[in-house]
């Protein structure tokens, strides 16, 4: 399931982030890629100051824990610390799947979602469209700034080449309460029927059936 999210930054937590991005060092992605990824891998990673991190992370976490949409097609439990990479002129990132387990420190965890935050507006650089390989074939995302887009962190996808301005992102993997992507998937289906029905016809049976459904699928599937 791939899920775009309107609006999950707001302007003034944007101009945050480019305050703190403009005084930080950025430096070879290949730093924090893996053997395969370091192939394929030609971008920018923030270097970022313990202070920055913190404030950075801040940010991005309560957008995400306030974002109706990120917590019923995510379900979170745990998160990985985000990247922040830039992309100029020249520069790409090739097919590559997410590294499964994630955590530079202290306890590693699965990755089952991957998130990527536009921080530029798309009309300010040339390509860089984060390519995902889905069963219905190529899909091409290119966002607002602020905006963001998930999907299933063992996809096959790739960044296409920069060929002008620059590109800037926030990446974030994300362990899930349910593992399945396929359970998922119907799991955010379902719950947008349920907020629909408790909104529309909060006494009536079937809502409160498909409120237990909800919640029983979510209980069965659910580990840590």
């Amino acid at each position: 399931m791939l899920v775009e999210i309107d609006d999950l930054l707001q302007q003034a937590q944007l101009d945050k982030i480019d305050q703190i991005l403009a005084q930080a060092e950025f430096v070879d992605g290949k730093l924090t890629a893996g053997k395969a990824a370091q192939r394929v891998k030609n971008n920018q990673e923030l270097k970022g100051e313990p202070r920055q991190m913190e404030l950075l992370i801040r940010i991005l976490t309560s957008a995400m824990a306030n974002n109706e949409t990120f917590r019923s097609a995510v379900l979170p439990y745990r998160m990985a610390d985000p990247i922040f990479a830039r992309y100029q002129p020249g520069m790409t990132y090739g097919d590559h799947v997410d590294d499964p387990l994630m955590g530079l420190s202290g306890q590693r965890f699965r990755s089952d979602v991957s998130m990527t935050i536009f921080l530029r507006e798309p009309e300010t650089y040339e390509g860089g469209e984060l390519v995902v390989r889905t069963t219905f074939g190529e899909k091409r995302v290119k966002l607002p700034a602020g905006s963001a887009v998930i999907y299933p962190s063992s996809s096959l996808h790739h960044v296409a080449e920069v060929t002008k301005g620059e590109r800037l992102v926030a990446l974030a993997w994300i362990q899930s309460y349910v593992r399945d992507p396929a359970q998922r998937e119907l799991l955010y289906e379902l719950d947008q029927a349920r907020e629909h029905l408790l909104a529309t016809a909060s006494d009536t049976e079937s809502t409160g059936l498909v409120d237990k459904s909800y919640a029983n699928l979510l209980r069965m599937w659910g580990d840590e």
